[in-house]
């Protein structure tokens, strides 16, 4: 088998980190496997280049950006081969360059175009470990270098899995496993031995923090079976693949939470034709992502509020956007409120079982969350609360899912 080992920042914190690293890579490729191995910087690597950026300049170029973050990767890659070296295996570092990994010229947030990876599978062949540099690639022209954004190793080790067409995808980290909530609210939250694409996509992209939400898209367009695992211990892990008949018994799979959440209200907007577009093209042209989006018409039809969320990381520049475009729109004004959070319940199980949704209103309501925005999709709900109950929610909606340990 070829297998894909991917090792996040708490996996190669230091170099103890990463001999225990080494040690585990070896033990694969000694069991008659080839291996590649993805890693990340060490964590908190990235943070400290960031700071560092930002003690020159308050706007940093984003080019000289992706030059120097790619380097926290580049660190680790050559420590992690030495270190596999001196086991007595032969290793071969690579960069994103000389992985072939030919990305899309926007700088610090990336797509991979292809792979080439011609030199990797000689190195393979020849029985070398690889070991290669996440979150990087490079122009098509090769002129500069670009990074794939946060969590972008988790992306680099799928398509690399792809374009390799390896057997599978070990996705180590400092949980062993996808859990049907976050263990530090719940404690009884209880580990999924597999899950579907489509699930941990809707996890990822509602607040979950295992996995990158694309490279979830990514395994889940090329079908790469993909395992969340432990670099701490050697439990079981969780994987991620195509849906089948026992997923679809379940009907609720986990329950998440996003406390990264803004909302923004344009108040009085005439209501005709192409308003909404013309407040969501500037956005969306600004690179922003909306989320949630709720319209209430007056009782006299002229006019509208419409109000939408955001990551409220994009809150200032966002709120100075739609301010600008409120005024030409001739709404009355804009609100904001960042003391929100994200509910949702996932499970494939929600397309052939009805009552879901109303199970989970009616659970908030007896606990005393009032709901501000609701959206939902063939497989989940999604709340929008005041951030004070989001732990609150946590908990009762996992107990009334019965997603505990059984």
């Amino acid at each position: 088998m070829l297998i894909i080992q991917k090792y996040g920042g708490t996996s190669v914190a230091n170099v103890e980190r990463i001999k225990a690293v080494a040690e585990r890579v070896v033990k694969t490729a000694k069991e008659g496997h080839k291996v590649a191995v993805v890693v990340s910087a060490m964590a908190g690597e990235t943070d400290k280049l960031i700071n560092l950026a930002h003690q020159v300049s308050s706007a940093p170029r984003e080019r000289e950006m992706d030059l120097m973050l790619s380097s926290g990767e580049r660190v680790t890659c050559a420590l992690t081969a030495i270190a596999i070296e001196e086991l007595g295996h032969k290793a071969m570092a690579f960069t994103g360059r000389q992985m072939g990994i030919i990305t899309d010229d926007v700088h610090t947030k990336a797509k991979i175009e292809k792979i080439a990876g011609e030199r990797a599978k000689k190195a393979l062949d020849d029985g070398y470990i690889i070991v290669v540099a996440g979150f990087q690639g490079i122009t098509e022209s090769g002129s500069d270098v670009t990074t794939l954004g946060r969590g972008g190793s988790d992306l680099s080790a799928v398509a690399i899995a792809s374009a390799l067409n390896a057997d599978l995808c070990e996705i180590y980290t400092d949980v062993d496993g996808v859990y049907t909530t976050d263990p530090n609210i719940v404690p009884e939250a209880r580990k999924l031995d597999k899950i579907s694409y489509e699930e941990m996509l809707e996890l990822a992209s509602l607040g979950a923090k295992v996995l990158q939400t694309r490279s979830v898209e990514f395994a889940m367009k090329y079908e790469v079976p993909v395992v969340v695992r432990s670099s701490f211990n050697d439990n079981q892990g969780t994987l991620v693949t195509k849906e089948d008949e026992e997923m679809e018994k379940v009907v609720v799979s986990g329950v998440a939470y996003d406390k990264n959440q803004a909302k923004i209200t344009v108040m009085g907007v005439p209501d005709k034709p192409g308003i909404a577009a013309k407040l969501f093209k500037g956005i969306a042209d600004a690179g922003i992502v909306v989320d949630i989006i709720v319209q209430n018409v007056s009782s006299d039809g002229k006019a509208a509020d419409i109000s939408f969320t955001v990551p409220r990381t994009d809150t200032k520049k966002t709120l100075k956007l739609t301010e600008r475009i409120a005024t030409e729109l001739g709404a009355k004004g804009v609100d904001i409120r960042e003391d929100i959070a994200k509910i949702s319940v996932v499970g494939v199980g929600m397309r052939t079982h009805s009552g879901v949704a109303s199970q989970m209103f009616e659970t908030l309501a007896k606990h005393g969350v009032n709901i501000i925005m609701i959206s939902t999709s063939e497989i989940k709900v999604s709340c929008i609360i005041d951030a004070k109950y989001a732990e609150l929610a946590v908990r009762v909606l996992h107990e009334a899912f019965g997603l505990a340990e059984s």
